[in-house]
């Protein structure tokens, strides 16, 4: 998986649209293997990501999740830590 794409699902606040696109445009970047389409492939590429956005926001409202909502500064703050250690 690409380390860009977040984990979305199952915070408070829920995700905004911008974040479920940002995602969506991660993961048509790294099937497509272009960070920036060629002018001849723009119009596809920007459809796979409308068409990636619009299913990650239906999947996200539709999980059915038990467990408490995760707090987005708590998780940041695990993650520069977890970072920390990696990198020193």
């Amino acid at each position: 998986m690409c380390r860009n794409i977040k984990t979305l699902a199952n915070f408070e606040p829920p995700a905004s649209d911008d974040e479920i696109r940002a995602s969506a445009l991660q993961f048509v970047r790294k099937l497509s293997g272009a960070t920036h389409p060629s002018h001849a492939n723009e119009a596809v590429f920007n459809s796979a990501v409308d068409d990636v956005t619009a299913i990650a926001r239906r999947l996200i409202d539709s999980l059915t999740i038990k467990a408490v909502p995760r707090n987005r500064e708590a998780e940041a703050r695990k993650a520069r830590e977890r970072a920390a250690q990696r990198f020193g």
